[in-house]
């Protein structure tokens, strides 16, 4: 029976290694929303936080329009997925450690240090912090 989840649930979810999928409304009114994969950690006290680079099209995008969605989902049985959407409340530079952080998350220790060393020196990326103000969520488990 399908269901919506409790806070609980929705945080351990989150907490979970998904990709995200970001959605972001575009200015231009005859254009789709941009909607890509997107590494991401959340923190109840801060929010979702996702990194890019402030030029690319993603980063250019939260920057103009100054919120974003974030879809996040299980492909397997029982099929789950949490949808936010709120406004950016902080953008900035990534400080030290941000992209080890979200790096080790996804590739785990050994390759997320590699992966940071590798990029992070090189790399102009910001980390967009979004205050979650509406949740969608569903579970198919019981």
């Amino acid at each position: 029976m399908a269901r919506k989840l409790s806070e609980q649930e929705r945080e351990a979810f989150l907490a979970d290694v998904h990709v995200g999928v970001i959605s972001v409304a575009l200015p231009v009114a005859d254009r789709s929303p941009l909607a890509v994969p997107i590494w991401f950690w959340f923190d109840p006290a801060e929010g979702v936080s996702v990194l890019t680079e402030p030029t690319s099209r993603k980063g250019r995008a939260i920057e103009q329009a100054g919120r974003f969605t974030l879809v996040v989902q299980q492909e397997s049985v029982p099929y789950r997925y949490v949808s936010v959407d709120g406004p950016v409340v902080a953008a900035r530079p990534i400080q030290d450690g941000d992209l080890e952080r979200i790096a080790r998350r996804y590739l785990g220790t050994r390759m997320g240090i590699a992966y940071a060393t590798e990029f992070g020196s090189n790399a102009r990326v910001y980390r967009y912090t979004m205050a979650p103000q509406r949740w969608y969520t569903y579970t198919g488990a019981d």
